[in-house]
This record gives structure tokens, C-alpha cells and sequence, in this order.
């Protein structure tokens, strides 16, 4: 395995539309497992073809201590709405509040080609529509309704954190 460059706004690859993948060799399964390396080095979320150089459909992302590969994802189905905190690692020092579906349902294949179907929560359902946003060319900051000031970043994040826990105590 080996650490991947980052690709950072600006850069043109971030605004391609990403090509579907069809070969499931050793060389994806490489691939996968630098993104996850990398992935697990930046201390993020999820991580997309782009933004590691690799105009093709396909993510991995670790939530809840699991890591989840797709290739080439379709949301098929989304429901309710949240507004969350969301930065990027291709945006680095840029965060802001963005409006994501609460519930997503994703169609992908693994790194064999087998294709599977997995709903997501929460910080999943984000997750999910952040990184298949990347394939199509969009960053977060085309979508972000409010920036937050880097100085004003804790006191969000604390605010965001109350929030969710304000609305599992009304769910009860």
C-alpha cells in the first residue's frame, strides 16, 4: 500500500465527471487499499477517485469503525433532510453547513465486481451523497448554503454535536 497525493480545489481532475470502472483486477484492489491508507492518514470520512488523481466511479469511506468500498455507486433512493457540518479534504480550512438527505440508499459494486445494496444514516447518508458528488464533478463548496469561519470551526462543531443529541433525545 502506498500514500495517494490528494488533489486540492482547483485543480481540473475535481470537476470531471468520473468514468465508470470496468476492469476489477489486482490493480483496483491496489488502488482501493492506497485510498484507504490515505484516507486513514488524512483523518477523513470518505475519499473519491478524483481526488486522488483516478477519474473513476468509485470511493471508500470508514464510519463506525467500517470501511465500505464502492465502485462505481448509484444513490438509488434518499429520504428526510438534515443540515450538517461538512468539509472536504480537497478543501482544506474551508467548512460549512450543507442540506444532505437524512437516509440514503446505495447500489455499488465491490472490489470483485459483486454489486450490493446498503442503506445508510446520518453522518453515512452524508458521506455517501458527499462522495458521489466528487464523481460528477461537484465539490462541497458548490452546494454549501453558509461557510463557517475557521475561527468559529470548535464552536460550530459543539453546536452541531448538541443539536444531534437534542433530536435522539425528542426521538425517545
Amino acid at each position: 500500500m502506498a500514500l495517494r497525493n490528494i488533489y486540492l480545489e482547483g485543480d481540473p481532475i475535481l470537476r470531471k465527471k468520473c468514468r465508470a470502472v470496468e476492469k476489477f483486477d489486482e490493480k483496483l484492489g491496489t488502488l482501493l487499499d492506497d485510498m484507504r491508507e490515505t484516507l486513514e492518514k488524512s483523518d477523513g470520512v470518505g475519499l473519491a477517485g478524483p481526488q486522488v488523481g483516478m477519474c473513476r466511479r468509485l470511493f471508500v469511506m470508514h464510519i463506525d469503525d467500517e470501511w465500505i468500498e464502492a465502485v462505481n455507486p448509484q444513490i438509488i433512493n434518499t429520504s428526510g433532510r438534515q443540515r450538517v457540518l461538512e468539509g472536504c479534504l480537497s478543501c482544506p480550512d474551508k467548512w460549512g453547513y450543507v442540506t444532505r438527505p437524512m437516509k440514503a440508499t446505495l447500489k455499488a459494486q465491490d472490489r470483485n465486481g459483486q454489486w450490493y445494496e446498503r442503506s445508510f444514516e446520518e453522518l453515512g447518508a452524508q458521506c455517501v451523497c458527499h462522495e458521489t458528488a466528487h464523481l460528477d464533478g461537484q465539490l462541497f463548496v458548490d452546494v454549501v448554503e453558509e461557510f463557517v469561519r475557521p475561527e468559529d470551526l470548535e464552536e460550530e462543531r459543539e453546536k452541531s454535536i448538541r443539536r444531534k443529541k437534542s433530536v435522539l433525545t425528542m426521538k425517545k
